[in-house]
């Protein structure tokens, strides 16, 4: 047996809608994605698929918005809202967050492909362009500490894109899941940790340290956001550069006043 036929036939037996179900399965196995009561959104989300797999995870406590500009047929599932929307229309990232609690989300996923031209490199860059889109909606909707999963073709342009995740989460990589076809050239790129905090890598700060944290190291403290200074001492006025940036501290160095 082929590992489509394998693949296709499990989701037929499981009653999953794509077979494509279970390489949100496998990422979740192995990243740690879903979690129950999450809000997750899943984009490009036709014929739904991976919102089954999503609604599964989350449960009768969390939210699922998918987004498709095809029509869907509705899940048997009360968490699962559906929107038929277009991502390239400035008015969609509204509409998304009007029917997400709090109008934020935990995890965005992005199955998207383009239509096929037959073009490799056309394709290619299709891809990565529709990735790009997922990677703006999960800018503006993601809590800090959220997640980002989105599909592109292989080819040059997907390092620059990898590198915008790299900047906008604390962790990134791309991986195949073992459901991924033999001869597709798709990958995802996985981001985790989004950073949303008031610092950014390479920003200089000044304030005074107002703790020492129980590993020895100063904290310094921005809009209610932890910034570790090792070797500084409470009370003691510093300027510092930001070097690690994590979703709730980020870890500094001091420099001279004059630097």
């Amino acid at each position: 047996m082929t590992r489509r036929d394998e693949y296709y036939n499990r989701a037929k037996q499981e009653g999953l809608r794509a077979r494509s179900a279970y390489k949100l399965r496998q990422l979740d196995e192995r990243f740690g994605l879903l979690e129950p009561g999450q809000v997750v959104v899943d984009l490009g989300a036709a014929p739904g698929g991976w919102l089954q797999v999503a609604a599964a995870k989350v449960g009768s406590d969390g939210v699922v918005v998918g987004v498709d500009r095809q029509r869907m047929r509705p899940l048997e599932a009360p968490q699962v809202t559906l929107l038929r929307a277009d991502l390239t229309e400035s008015e969609t990232v509204s509409e998304i967050a009007s029917l997400a609690p709090g109008g934020t989300a935990d995890v965005v996923l992005s199955d998207m492909a383009p239509n096929m031209s037959g073009q490799y490199e056309l394709d290619h860059a299709r891809s990565v362009y529709l990735a790009e889109l997922a990677l703006e909606v999960a800018e503006e909707l993601l809590e800090t500490g959220g997640s980002f999963v989105a599909k592109v073709f292989d080819g040059p342009d997907v390092a620059g894109f990898r590198a915008r995740v790299d900047d906008a989460f604390a962790a990134e990589t791309a991986t195949r899941p073992a459901a991924t076809r033999a001869s597709s050239s798709e990958q995802y790129v996985i981001g985790q940790g989004y950073l949303t905090g008031p610092v950014t890598e390479g920003m200089r700060i000044e304030g005074e340290i107002t703790a020492v944290g129980a590993e020895g190291d100063g904290i310094l403290k921005i809009e209610g956001y932890t910034v570790f200074v090792p070797a500084a001492e409470t009370g003691e006025q510093v300027t510092v550069e930001v070097e690690t940036v994590q979703p709730r501290f980020a870890f500094a160095r001091l420099i001279d006043d004059e630097g």
